[in-house]
């Protein structure tokens, strides 16, 4: 959020997104795989690495997107309090 007559300093969201989207992918696909181990005890298959990859990299998105939008907030709010 841009504050009022100020210009926003620092990095967008988008830029933020980029750069923190592979962290974010790759924590995603080790929790999915390991969700399907989890799952493989009530009898379901376990996910390959390649299922695993593609399902983390796809929740990734959304959830990278919001903590970006996090993250620029708390550089605004610690910008408007200097």
């Amino acid at each position: 959020m841009t504050r009022p007559g100020k210009t926003q300093a620092g990095w967008p969201v988008w830029k933020i997104f980029l750069a923190l989207y592979p962290f974010g992918a790759g924590a995603f696909a080790v929790n999915v795989f390991f969700l399907s181990l989890i799952w493989s005890w009530m009898g379901y298959p376990v996910l390959s690495t390649g299922w695993s990859i593609l399902g983390g990299s796809l929740l990734a998105i959304p959830a990278t997107w919001w903590f970006s939008g996090h993250i620029r907030n708390l550089m605004d709010e610690a910008d408007a309090k200097t």
